[in-house]
């Protein structure tokens, strides 16, 4: 199907993109599309009030966050269907992108209302531009599960693109994050990039390995990681059934343990250390 977005005869959703720190960067068209509508929905009322009042604008707000957008979705669609003129923003960057929003999206277009974004600053291309490593082809990945066998298999299922990578984690699970990266994905360039548009904004361009041994109390805010993806000629990511076989073959050889895994971290071009928890652990 083939639609106009800006046919006024027809009912139209805004997704506004909001200021991920500098709030200069709220666009002038942004302020005049939250001006003219009669109802702001947003992920956190108390953020979103705060915004609207730096500009000296008063609207009601309504809150549509991850434990009640399919709830809040119909309530939103019954209202644009009244004929009242809606807006959706998070709390910073784009609706839907790591944040609510996409549920809200698909309702309003299985019920005949029209979507479009008012474009903005969004984190992950901020630091992709400015890490320094490949743009031409990138993956988006945002939060790691915060569980940590999950991550880890997150992990390794990305361990053979060879596009650069791009995460979001937060301040508490940062060392974690790069410690994991580190032992799965070997000792990449990576960048981390924090405090973005703010006074104190921050590049860290580094390996995954010297990234892991960052004291985590410099690190404050949201950051986004961004890793190189891998390079063609590395070896591929063995899993762990394969790595634990490798391993006892060379010990039936003849091998110490210690030796085994060793040799298959040379062989692999895998962390070691990676390797000696695969085998012990499992």
């Amino acid at each position: 199907m083939r639609t106009l977005n800006f046919d006024n005869k027809l009912p139209l959703l805004y997704l506004v993109a909001t200021p991920i720190g500098n709030l200069d960067e709220m666009s002038p068209r942004a302020l005049e599309i939250i001006k003219n509508a009669d109802l702001i929905a947003c992920e956190d009322t108390r953020v979103s009030g705060k915004l609207l009042s730096f500009f000296n604008i008063s609207k009601p707000l309504l809150s549509l966050r991850e434990h009640n957008e399919v709830s809040e979705a119909k309530n939103i669609i019954e209202k644009i269907k009244e004929g009242k003129k809606v807006v959706y923003m998070s709390d910073a960057g784009y609706p839907c992108i790591s944040d609510p929003g996409s549920k809200l999206v698909k309702l309003a277009l299985e019920n005949g209302i029209n979507v479009s974004s008012i474009s903005g600053p969004n984190a992950m291309l901020n630091a992709l531009v400015c890490s320094g490593l490949e743009t031409d082809h990138f993956y988006f990945h945002g939060f790691l599960s915060a569980k940590e066998k999950i991550k880890k298999e997150e992990l390794r299922k990305l361990a053979s693109k060879e596009e650069t990578m791009i995460f979001y984690e937060a301040p508490h699970r940062i060392q974690e994050t790069l410690c994991d990266m580190f032992e799965i994905l070997g000792n990449r360039k990576a960048c981390i990039a924090r405090e973005l548009t703010k006074l104190h904004e921050e590049f860290i361009r580094d390996t995954l390995q010297n990234l892991s041994l960052l004291d985590p109390e410099t690190l404050k805010g949201e950051m986004v990681i961004v890793v190189e993806g891998k390079n063609k000629e590395e070896q591929p990511i063995l899993d762990d059934s394969e790595i634990i076989k490798m391993v006892n073959n060379l010990v039936n050889s003849g091998l110490s343990t210690k030796d085994a895994i060793k040799k298959v971290s040379e062989l692999t071009k895998q962390n070691k250390n990676s390797i000696y928890k695969i085998y012990h652990l499992n």
